[in-house]
């Protein structure tokens, strides 16, 4: 049997859906404050339900002090931006009140069934909040972790996928650290950063007198990854002539230098990372389908800042800890602006943009004991502005009000929108994730129309 505790002031509201939730076989305990829910131990709690505006303190700070326990956010001020705000503090989800009982019932079963699926992936795997230098504690991240772990002693070829600056890279180093081939080099090469004229001397090497300048023999990086592992960033970079060259390395097992007619055997793990779609760039012919099919063995999919919740924080204080450190100074503390300023913030450079933050932050600081708002230069006003879908002079907008709740706006702006806007633009525009977005279609019964706009 499952336990919720209620937070919340309204007694009438609080005993009714005490009673709807003990009808359906749920444990409840009552709380009218956030005060009063700080004397229980959260983390016996399956599922904390709590209303937004509470004396003392408001709901949200259910979220930091629930700790892994999911916070279902209630509010009668179904406003955008407060529920938006909530989401992005780390709240599962909201629903606005009055709420109607089927509605509350499937919330709850819908977020306890998907924590307790979540806790049996946990425990199949290795229990850690960091890997090969990647930290982070969300589901996704240990899902992330788990996957990694079962790769790695493997010899398949990866692939990875994400977004500029969400640490591609660091799993890569995961993945060899953790093979039979860790004593053995790990050659990594960004693909971007070599010109196209020199890339496959650099990766498969050249004999002396092969081409004007070569006035020496040059092994390449391939050859010297023999034994060990080789990570590709950027690998949707790489011209076809190479391409072609890494197939045979990867079929055949073995490598031939520019102007040389004789082939050497080796032995590399291949590692590949992009943030492009390489199945639509061998559409269009600009990446070998061959290539593609023998890379994509493994894919790993390498979640955005803006979809790792709670990590955000522990990252933040994390890269703060390890720049006071690094420059000598006190260990500083984020101020409770500086972290509503983090969460709130969508990170479109993700990881690498958020250590770029903090460092700033850490250097500009004349504190000695806490980073204030302004040292992060996060523009707070720009940001919610952006997250108000950005249809203010739509006739959407023009008819909303501060009472509108998210699900108004959700079906009016995907409505008016779906059929110009891929499924990224409209997540984007909504500041949710895809999934998030497939899952409100879902619920609300908006299929996405054939012929809308690709993905």
């Amino acid at each position: 049997m499952s336990n919720i505790l209620v937070v919340e002031d309204e007694i009438i509201i609080r005993t009714a859906l005490r009673k709807l939730l003990e009808r359906n076989k749920y444990t409840v305990t009552e709380a009218g404050s956030v005060q009063e829910a700080s004397r229980h131990d959260l983390s016996q709690f399956d599922l904390v339900i709590s209303d937004l505006r509470l004396p003392g303190a408001p709901g949200t700070d259910m979220i930091s002090n629930a700790g892994d326990t999911p916070v279902l956010i209630m509010t009668s001020y179904a406003s955008l931006r407060s529920a938006v705000d909530s989401m992005r503090m780390g709240a599962v989800d909201y629903i606005a009140k009055p709420f109607n009982h089927d509605d509350m019932l499937r919330a709850v079963k819908r977020i306890i069934d998907k924590a307790n699926a979540d806790k049996q992936t946990i425990k199949s795997s290795k229990p850690s909040h960091e890997t090969g230098g990647m930290i982070g504690s969300s589901s996704v991240m240990k899902s992330l972790y788990n996957r990694i772990h079962k790769v790695a002693p493997t010899s398949a070829t990866v692939l990875i996928h994400g977004e500029t600056g969400t640490g591609k890279e660091l799993a890569a180093k995961a993945i060899h650290t953790e093979s039979p081939r860790k004593m053995k080099p790990l050659i990594s090469v960004n693909c971007a950063a070599i010109p196209e004229t020199l890339i496959e001397s650099e990766l498969f090497g050249h004999e002396k007198g092969a081409f004007t300048g070569a006035d020496q023999t040059h092994e390449g990086l391939v050859a010297a990854a023999d034994g060990g592992t080789l990570f590709l960033d950027e690998i949707g970079e790489l011209p076809l002539e190479a391409q072609a060259r890494l197939l045979r390395v990867l079929q055949e097992g073995e490598v031939r230098p520019i102007g040389s007619v004789k082939s050497r055997k080796v032995d590399v793990r291949l590692v590949a990372a992009t943030h492009r779609d390489l199945k639509k760039l061998s559409r269009d012919g600009r990446f070998r389908e061959d290539l593609f099919y023998r890379i994509n063995v493994v894919q790993l999919i390498l979640p955005p800042l803006r979809e790792r919740g709670k990590d955000i924080i522990t990252l933040a204080e994390v890269l703060l800890e390890r720049y006071c450190q690094e420059m000598g100074k006190n260990t500083l503390k984020l101020t409770p602006e500086s972290v509503q300023s983090i969460t709130t913030y969508t990170w479109p450079g993700n990881v690498r943009e958020l250590e770029n933050a903090i460092q700033r932050a850490v250097i500009l600081s004349e504190s000695d004991t806490e980073i204030t708002h302004d040292l992060l230069d996060i523009d707070l006003d720009l940001v919610m502005a952006a997250d108000n879908f950005s249809v203010t002079n739509s006739p959407a907008a023009a008819e909303a009000d501060e009472d509108l709740s998210l699900e108004d706006y959700f079906q009016r702006f995907v409505l008016e929108h779906q059929d110009s806007m891929s499924e990224t633009e409209l997540a984007r525009k909504l500041g949710v994730s895809r999934k998030c977005l497939w899952e409100r279609r879902q619920r609300l019964g908006i299929p996405r129309k054939r012929g809308t706009a690709k993905a």
